[in-house]
C-alpha cells in the first residue's frame, strides 16, 4: 500500500481522536501542506468516509458524530507482517504456540478485506523464511513448553541432561531464565545448583524435563543478552589458516564464503582463515577437500588431518 494510503488511514484516525481540525494542523501532523490536505478530504468523501467542513476561522474539519474505524485496520505490509510473523513462531517454537498461531492467523482472516488478503497471500508466497532450525525439535516440543512454562511462573526444573563429550546422562536442578534460539539451536540458560552458577544447556540433549514446585526469584542484575554475549561469542580456541588450490577455490568461496577470511592469490588459489573452537569439523572439511587443501596452522590440526588420512588408508590396504 503506498504512502498515500497510509497517510489516509492516518488522517481518518487524526479526525476520530477530536471532534475538529484546521488544515493547518492536520497539514503539520501529516507533514504535507494544506493543499494535500484538501486533495486528501476529497479522496476520503470518494471513499465513502463521512467528512464534514465547515469554512471560516472557526471551521475546520471531522467526522461526522458516531463514525468509528474498525478496531483492526492494517495496510497490507502490516498484515504480511503478522502472518509471516506468526508462521516464523510456528516454524522455531513447534507445538508450544500452535494453537495460538492457528487463532490469530483465523482472526485476520476475519477482519481483513478480500483484496487486502489477496496482496498478503502474494506476499506470503513470494516471500518465503523457513529451515531456521537446524534440526526437526518436534521430539522435544513437551520439553518446551514445560521449559517456557517453568521461565514465565518462575518454576524450578529437574533436567536428565547429557553434556557434550559424555555418554552418561547426569540430573540437575535448574532454576531456568530464558530460553534462547541461536544458529539454528534452543538452548536453556539458568542457574545449575549442581554446578552453583549461571549455564547454557542445549534443548536437544535434554533427555527428560520435570517441573520442581518451589520456585526462584531471578536475579536482578541479570539480562540474558548480556550473558550470551559473554559467554557465547568468546573469543575461539584455535586460529586456523588453509591453503586451497585453485581448484577448489569456486567451491569454498560459494560455500564458505559469508564467514571464512579469503585471501585471493593471482593463480586463482585462497588462503582461507577463521577461528574455531573444536578441530573436528575441520579436520573432516580439510580431508573433504582432499589434495586441494593444505592446513598452515596450528600445528595440531595438521597433525590430526595426517593422522585421519593415515587411517583412512589403512582401511583400504586390504
Amino acid at each position: 500500500m503506498s504512502n498515500v494510503a497510509t497517510r489516509l488511514l492516518s488522517l481518518i484516525l487524526l479526525l476520530q481522536s477530536r471532534p475538529s481540525w484546521k488544515a493547518g494542523e492536520l497539514a503539520h501532523e501529516l507533514g504535507v501542506s494544506e493543499r494535500t490536505v484538501h486533495r486528501y478530504m476529497t479522496m476520503l468523501d470518494e471513499m465513502g468516509i463521512p467528512i464534514y467542513s465547515e469554512r471560516g476561522p472557526y471551521g475546520g474539519f471531522s467526522l461526522v458524530r458516531g463514525y468509528r474505524l474498525p478496531p483492526l485496520i492494517f495496510s497490507a505490509e502490516e498484515a504480511t507482517v503478522l502472518y509471516m510473523g506468526a508462521n516464523l513462531i510456528r516454524d522455531v517454537w513447534g507445538r508450544t504456540f500452535d494453537d495460538a498461531v492457528t487463532s490469530v492467523t483465523a482472526k485476520l482472516d476475519n477482519v481483513l478485506p478480500d483484496e487486502l488478503r489477496h496482496q498478503v497471500n502474494l506476499a506470503q508466497h513470494s516471500l518465503v523464511v523457513h529451515g531456521l532450525a537446524a534440526r526437526d525439535y518436534r521430539p522435544w516440543d513437551a520439553a518446551l513448553h514445560t521449559l517456557r512454562q517453568c521461565i514465565l511462573e518462575h518454576h524450578s526444573v529437574r533436567l536428565v541432561y547429557r553434556a557434550v563429550g559424555r555418554q552418561e546422562p547426569s540430573s540437575r536442578v535448574i532454576e531456568p531464565y530464558a530460553l534462547t534460539f541461536q544458529w539454528g539451536l534452543w538452548y536453556l540458560v539458568g542457574f545449575c545448583h549442581l554446578r552453583q552458577t549461571i549455564r547454557t544447556f542445549r534443548v536437544d540433549r535434554i533427555q527428560e524435563v520435570s517441573r520442581l514446585e518451589y520456585t526462584f526469584v531471578v536475579p536482578a542484575d541479570f539480562a540474558v543478552k548480556d550473558y550470551l554475549a559473554r559467554t557465547l561469542w568468546h573469543e575461539p580456541a584455535f586460529q586456523i589458516t588453509v591453503h586451497i588450490d585453485a581448484c577448489a577455490a569456486t567451491k569454498v568461496r560459494d560455500m564458505h564464503g559469508h564467514w571464512m577470511k579469503l585471501t585471493e592469490h593471482e593463480d586463482g588459489s585462497l588462503t582461507a582463515s577463521f577461528g574455531g573452537n573444536s578441530l573436528d569439523w575441520t579436520t573432516g572439511w580439510v580431508l573433504g577437500l582432499g589434495s586441494a587443501a593444505k592446513v598452515i596452522a596450528p600445528s595440531e590440526l595438521v597433525d590430526r588431518v595426517v593422522e585421519a588420512a593415515k587411517g583412512a588408508l589403512e582401511q583400504y590396504k586390504n
